[in-house]
């Protein structure tokens, strides 16, 4: 993608949304200056595991890459075309084993894990190109891999597993408060990845979104928005339920209450011709959404873009998580229904409910607001004192029939415009 920000953007957005959750973020720090993060390695697989940590200093808005021992460096400007990053990868655990990482304070990232290979990541002047395997020439489409993403600032740790993009390595998040109460979400059931390939490869329309080694490693299921940007899945896939949605609401209000803790701020929708908009309490229109198109509700962008305010962005978070889980035409305040209500009908996004429906606690990022709800596979402690990620059972996955085309290869490929590039600052 050619897109820098939009990654950047959503661990903004986590860091707000958390900031939010804890109300002023307190002056006093707490928990250590480097945070250990325990990776433990109960995959089953035999394969060496490299670890990455990259990220943003929150601070300085500077992007680099974090050392075992913890320290920060920024990355220096690349070439264009991008030229290859340093060698910034850590040795992680072998089976049954765990290594010890550091996250310095006042850093909003991911960690990256590999098996096998490591990871290629590429500079340009002003950026980092992250991997992104969705893409047809993409450096690293071959390799079996994963990430989970983190913010550890004053206000305490945020550690979450996420399936927004992909469906790749079973891991589990957790995190130890100074209580010493350990809180752990992310982990599949047993023989859960099995599961969600097999129930994806099972819907009609939907086997092209596996993508399989030429050995018969399943290395990832896209999630449906990557899937169609390849060409691997209808890209008006859920056109129809949209316009039924929309519909729904030309003759009576959809009303919003989009915060959980004020159940007295609500907003009224009524559809008029192409538009559904929105009113206050006073009557007075505060916001307006064209029908969007598939590939807006997969991505939750476009015209359901999300500014970050306290208003339009709200309602539009809203939106986008009732269209992923096929409740927005059958409830009609929003969010509305539960686990049970959603991912109704046979046009629906199957792809996440299968992620939910195979998790152990069945909370998954199997979109990007699913937290709306609190559906979200995420971890937070205002004072912690450790992290973890364990990578757990992968159960055995048989081949997929075919390999995929997009995983196939991984010839040059203009990197710029294939991964997620972060700007340097």
């Amino acid at each position: 993608m050619r897109l820098r920000t939009k990654l950047l953007s959503a661990l903004a957005a986590l860091t707000a949304t958390a900031s939010a959750a804890v109300g002023v973020i307190p002056a006093q720090a707490v928990g250590p200056d480097l945070l250990p993060l325990n990776v433990t390695n109960n995959s089953g697989r035999s394969e060496a595991v490299h670890l990455y940590v990259l990220g943003t200093d929150i601070r300085s808005g500077r992007l680099g890459y974090v050392n075992q021992a913890g320290a920060f460096t920024p990355w220096s400007p690349g070439g264009n075309p991008p030229t290859p990053a340093p060698d910034v990868s850590i040795d992680g655990p072998g089976q049954g084993g765990t290594t010890t990482l550091n996250v310095p304070r006042f850093i909003s990232g991911r960690v990256y894990m590999s098996f096998g290979e490591k990871l290629k990541f590429f500079l340009t002047p002003d950026g980092l190109v992250q991997p992104a395997p969705w893409a047809g020439g993409d450096a690293n489409s071959g390799i079996l891999f994963d990430w989970s993403e983190f913010t550890y600032n004053d206000a305490g740790l945020w550690l979450n597993s996420s399936q927004v993009d992909m469906f790749a390595v079973p891991h589990a998040v957790t995190v130890t408060g100074a209580s010493g109460e350990t809180k752990k979400t992310g982990e599949l059931k047993p023989g859960g990845r099995d599961a969600v390939i097999n129930g994806v490869r099972g819907q009609e329309g939907w086997g092209g979104s596996i993508m399989s080694r030429s050995d018969g490693t399943v290395l990832r299921v896209l999630a449906p928005g990557k899937a169609a940007d390849v060409g691997n899945f209808d890209r008006n896939y859920l056109d129809p339920y949209i316009t039924q949605a929309w519909n729904a609401y030309t003759g009576k209000n959809l009303t919003v209450q989009p915060f959980g803790d004020r159940p007295e701020v609500k907003y009224f929708g009524r559809t008029s011709g192409n538009n559904m908009n929105f009113t206050d309490g006073a009557g007075q229109q505060v916001a307006s959404f064209a029908k969007p198109s598939t590939a807006d509700v997969w991505g939750c962008d476009g015209a359901l873009h999300a500014p970050n305010d306290q208003i339009v962005g709200p309602i539009a978070r809203t939106l986008c998580a009732a269209l992923h889980r096929t409740t927005l035409d059958r409830i009609d305040v929003q969010p509305g229904g539960g686990p049970a209500d959603f991912y109704q009908g046979a046009i629906t996004n199957h792809y996440s409910k299968l992620v939910h429906q195979n998790m152990v606690d069945g909370k998954a990022y199997g979109f990007a607001f699913d937290d709306v709800q609190a559906q979200e596979s995420l971890v937070h402690d205002g004072d912690p004192r450790s992290a973890g990620i364990v990578l757990t059972s992968f159960g055995g996955a048989a081949p997929a029939a075919a390999t995929s085309r997009a995983a196939a290869g991984s010839g040059g490929g203009d990197v710029h415009t294939q991964g997620w590039q972060f700007a340097l600052s």
